[in-house]
């Protein structure tokens, strides 16, 4: 678990893969090689070291799912992506990568906070809801969506 300027984090993990974040993290006392790669990640992001996250990940999902969080990993820190142009990408409709995105069991490693809408800034179904959405951004410094 990690004291983060968003809260107290954790992260499990199966098979040397990190599986989940979870926010109000309970430290099992136990810390694999992976959860500890992972906690350093995270503490290297906040404390802005690092960019790109370099993790071993299996999330849950369905194939589509599985496409769309491929998707979002690939948006950079600090630029955003709209849940239009996602869909463009994946030639779908919209309404399923939003869908997609707050499926999303490893939020922050998994950017879905940097998908907005083409006229706002969207949904976030992790704790703390569009606020925390907000946080993340302006961690990130992408600010030009926010002003």
């Amino acid at each position: 678990m990690l004291r983060t300027p968003v809260g107290l984090l954790g992260l499990v993990e199966e098979n040397d893969r990190i599986t989940r974040l979870l926010w109000h993290g309970e430290n099992s006392g136990f810390r694999t090689a992976v959860l500890k790669r992972g906690i350093d990640q995270l503490e290297a992001y906040f404390s802005g070291e690092l960019d790109a996250f370099d993790l071993p990940l299996a999330p849950a999902g369905t194939p589509f799912q599985q496409q769309v969080y491929q998707q979002m990993q690939t948006i950079p820190k600090g630029e955003t992506r709209t849940y239009g142009d996602l869909a463009r990408a994946l030639d779908c409709p919209a309404q399923p990568i939003g869908q997609a995105c707050g499926s999303n069991p490893i939020p922050i490693i998994i950017p879905c906070h940097r998908v907005v809408g083409t006229n706002g800034i969207g949904g976030f179904s992790g704790e703390g809801g569009v606020e925390m959405k907000i946080r993340l951004l302006r961690h990130e410094s992408a600010y030009s969506l926010l002003l």
